[in-house]
């Protein structure tokens, strides 16, 4: 088979919509964290590929699979995080879980319900929020928090993608319900601008979406941390942009991203509002601690 490296979209770290092993987090924990995107990167686009079947997908999947787990040499994103993970005492579990999301998006192509979604987000997102804070060694109190915020960031995603997902790989992740009930059809995704319907059906996620990133909004005081802790407020108030941004424009015809400048001004505005929280507020909140 050809080497999974050779099927990447060309997309780095730097291309997301969102700080990966940014400046803010400790250089030690960086070449750990780019090992895992790359890793994550290059399943996606095998997910992703258009020129893929979805048995060839799988099988690629399941490469490197195999070969995060130790039974293989050939596929140099596998091995990197392999080798990462062990130097760090850290098992492979959130990798193995995002690789479960990414089989998903080859078989699943419609979700019923929101549930259907979170479901979905439970292995899409959350593993990403749960790396990241083991990585920093943060107690797994704080995964209720990281939880509704990853799923909340990879719902924005999907309601800024909506057009380009069915367009392009025929995958719709609006749940049909909220389709139906809006009165909006999957092959309204096809056309230039939203039709009422579904301009109402993506406002009213975009609502739902809100309330979910409120849920992931104490996570930043939770975590003990200081640059993590910074990063994860940026985060949040990207996100906090983005779904404002959602509640208000249609994605099939209006800019729902932050120009460069903008995402500097929040970034500035919430390190700030953080370090002066964390100079003279409270200290970090705690939950109960969520199931794995």
């Amino acid at each position: 088979m050809t080497s999974a490296s050779e099927l990447r979209s060309g997309k780095t770290h730097r291309d997301e919509n969102f700080p990966v092993a940014s400046w803010i987090i400790h250089p030690r924990h960086r070449d750990l964290i780019l090992a895992f995107y790359n890793f994550v990167r290059t399943a996606d686009d095998i997910a992703d590929h258009e020129m893929l079947d979805a048995e060839t997908k799988l099988e690629y999947l399941d490469l490197l699979e195999a070969e995060l787990l130790g039974r293989g040499e050939t596929q140099p994103e596998a091995v990197h995080l392999r080798r990462a993970l062990a130097e760090r005492g850290m098992p492979p579990r959130h990798a193995l879980d995002l690789l479960t999301a990414f089989r998903m998006d080859v078989t699943k192509l419609r979700y019923e319900d929101w549930d259907e979604v979170i479901h979905y987000c439970r292995y899409s997102a959350m593993p990403v929020g749960r790396f990241m804070l083991d990585v920093h060694g943060e107690s797994t109190t704080t995964w209720q928090a990281s939880d509704a915020l990853c799923a909340g960031l990879q719902i924005n995603n999907h309601l800024q993608d909506c057009g380009k997902d069915y367009r392009t790989l025929n995958r719709v992740y609006l749940p049909r319900d909220v389709l139906d009930a809006a009165g909006a059809k999957v092959e309204d995704l096809g056309l230039q601008k939203s039709s009422p319907a579904l301009l109402k059906c993506l406002q009213g996620l975009a609502v739902s979406t809100a309330s979910l990133l409120g849920d992931g909004r104490p996570l930043a005081a939770e975590i003990k941390d200081f640059r993590l802790g910074l990063e994860v407020s940026v985060i949040q108030a990207y996100a906090d942009r983005i779904v404002r941004m959602l509640q208000t424009r249609d994605p099939l015809s209006e800019r729902v991203h932050l120009k460069p400048i903008e995402f500097v001004i929040a970034s500035f505005g919430a390190m700030s509002s953080e370090i002066v929280r964390r100079s003279f507020g409270k200290g970090p909140v705690s939950h109960p601690a969520p199931r794995a």
